[in-house]
């Protein structure tokens, strides 16, 4: 099996720069004083389309050869990857058509329509969204894009690894509040659906900084990594259960995916719905950030003590900012 390699990031680093946000890195007050840490926020909910997926979608979409373009892109997805495809492929000039649930949140839909992709919608609990988006491109020529389970994808999201690094040993060299110090991060966390940002970036940041401890962060109900982790092998989520963070929804882990994090992520961990209403709540409040459920849940993992990090260099990976209203004013009010 190909695997993942710094070299790919840095290539994908090079096809992105000028096409996405260089998102900044983050300090905070009152974070760092209720932690006990020196935290610092890599907020992809700054990043084109309010998450880091445009990343791995462009870095994958900008190397279809010409007979590609023509037919375009298909992915499935909920909504940030959805939006990222929408994004990559108007900007390369090509036609897109994605799969989304019917209940996926009203804000993504509304903004991968407003990017031109086309939409087809199926029932999460009764069509496979594997099976519809195969045979649209079957029919139509169009390239499948996974939302994590390939290469070119992870590669993508792992350039928000590179910038994790560099920004910090750049604030380390005189270019902020750190200037005079060593910037080395001890300890990153990272959102977990399919694990293709935590592949990603936990290949760029083990690369760089070899004594780094990389943690996934997961909702406790979909915590198949966390259980993955414990058996030493893929394990899957049972039945049908929910949760707010509906851009971390996977059942299971990528074949893929899984044959870097087993390798390069030191432990998983999970968080209650209620610990995430909290960190939305903080993000707003104290960091003056819109923050996606699903985004949230690093920030969740470090508020409520998840980790032992007294006196440690934390990055937290905001992975997204794209909430329905009424599901954020719930959790601003804390209902």
């Amino acid at each position: 099996m190909q695997q993942l390699t710094l070299e790919d990031i840095q290539q994908a680093a090079a096809r992105l720069k000028g096409n996405a946000v260089l998102t900044p890195l983050l300090t905070n007050l009152e974070l760092n004083e209720r932690t006990g840490s020196e935290v610092y926020l890599k907020p992809e909910n700054l990043q084109n389309i309010g998450a880091f997926k445009f990343r791995g979608a462009y870095n994958r979409l900008s190397q279809f050869n010409e007979q590609q373009r023509r037919h375009g892109a298909v992915a499935f997805s909920s909504g940030n990857h959805a939006q990222g495809v929408a994004l990559a492929a108007k900007m390369l000039g090509m036609p897109a058509t994605i799969v989304m649930p019917k209940d996926a949140p009203a804000v993504k839909v509304a903004g991968t329509r407003a990017l031109g992709a086309e939409i087809r919608f199926y029932d999460r609990w009764k069509e496979s969204r594997e099976e519809i988006a195969q045979e649209i491109s079957t029919r139509t020529g169009k390239v499948l894009v996974p939302a994590y389970d390939d290469l070119d994808v992870m590669a993508g999201q792992g350039t928000c690894g590179l910038e994790c690094v560099e920004q910090l040993r750049g604030l380390g060299k005189g270019e902020g509040l750190g200037k005079g110090r060593e910037l080395v991060p001890d300890v990153i966390l990272c959102p977990v659906g399919g694990g293709g940002l935590i592949a990603g970036v936990s290949t760029a940041v083990k690369a760089l900084v070899p004594s780094i401890e990389v943690c996934g962060v997961e909702p406790e109900k979909f915590d198949d990594h966390v259980r993955s982790k414990e058996a030493g092998s893929r394990q899957s989520i049972n039945g049908t259960p929910e949760s707010i963070c509906d851009a971390l929804l996977a059942p299971a882990p990528g074949e893929l995916t899984w044959s870097v994090n087993q390798q390069t992520v030191d432990r998983f961990v999970s968080v209650t719905d209620f610990e995430v209403e909290e960190a939305v709540r903080f993000a707003f409040r104290h960091l003056k950030l819109v923050v996606e459920p699903g985004g949230a849940v690093g920030l969740a993992a470090l508020l409520c003590g998840k980790l032992t990090l007294n006196n440690k260099r934390v990055v937290v990976v905001i992975s997204g900012g794209n909430v329905d209203p009424a599901l954020f004013c719930r959790c601003l009010a804390g209902q």
